[in-house]
């Protein structure tokens, strides 16, 4: 998000974005790129849209975009045009993926980074630039930490940081966009879901062929190997059980 001030004071007074204002401001970003209008979204589903497609909306104080290519483990190696767009104004870049528990958020002000942190637990800390903002102060101190359930038979293990970074990217995109993805809503919180955004096909012709990817992607799943699923046996362990058995199964047999 780009914002001439705070973004989410700026978000609480937007109303719809325009079209053409917004696809200018997608051509400034993706300078020589491909670019093609492709249906809409809003600022609560639209966060994390499907790759080769991005969301985005722009009005005359702040300007967003949603976009996986953005999604890097260094914050601060963000594309330098894309800095350089926020010339005056600050830029805060968030992204988060609750597969691996990764969380990476980032501050400029006027091009100049005041604040990067990038960190998951198998990766350990990535990126830790700048002083720590106010919402991130409980955390450090040890106030907020991870509270981890382990899996039926195994003993509790201790969490490979001192928090839990989900828990604290909740909190950033909080503090640094107004919203927030999960958790108990506050009265000051920015409406995401009426937030439209518009929605763009983005590809790099110099880069590689989606048709070329999506056949390697086929490829690939025809030669993965069946799956194998697991239900917990009388003793709490994980047992291996046969797709088909437990297709038939109860719901209670089909227990995860």
């Amino acid at each position: 998000m780009y914002a001439d001030g705070d973004v989410p004071e700026m978000l609480r007074q937007v109303g719809a974005a325009d079209l053409d204002r917004t696809t200018a401001m997608m051509r400034r970003l993706y300078p020589g790129w491909e670019i093609e209008e492709d249906g809409h979204s809003n600022l609560w589903d639209g966060v994390y849209p499907q790759k080769g497609t991005a969301y985005a909306a722009s009005w005359p104080d702040v300007d967003i975009i949603g976009d996986q290519q953005v999604m890097i483990d260094a914050p601060s190696q963000l594309p330098e045009h894309l800095v350089a767009a926020s010339a005056g104004r600050r830029l805060v870049l968030h992204a988060m993926h609750s597969v691996v528990d990764w969380l990476a958020f980032a501050v400029w002000e006027d091009g100049l980074l005041v604040r990067s942190l990038s960190l998951s637990p198998d990766s350990g800390i990535i990126e830790n630039i700048g002083e720590p903002l106010p919402f991130e102060l409980p955390y450090w101190a040890g106030d907020r930490p991870a509270d981890i359930v382990p899996w039926p038979g195994e003993e509790e293990e201790r969490y490979a940081l001192p928090f839990h970074p989900l828990d604290l990217g909740e909190d950033a995109l909080r503090a640094l966009c107004g919203f927030i993805q999960e958790g108990l809503p506050q009265p000051d919180d920015v409406d995401a879901e009426a937030i439209e955004l518009y929605g763009f096909r983005v590809r790099d012709p110099r880069g590689p062929d989606p048709a070329e990817q999506e056949a390697a992607l086929r490829r690939a799943v025809e030669a993965m190997q069946p799956p194998r699923v697991y239900a917990l046996g009388p003793d709490g362990s994980l047992v291996e059980r046969d797709v088909f058995e437990l297709s038939s199964a109860t719901p209670d047999d089909r227990r995860p």
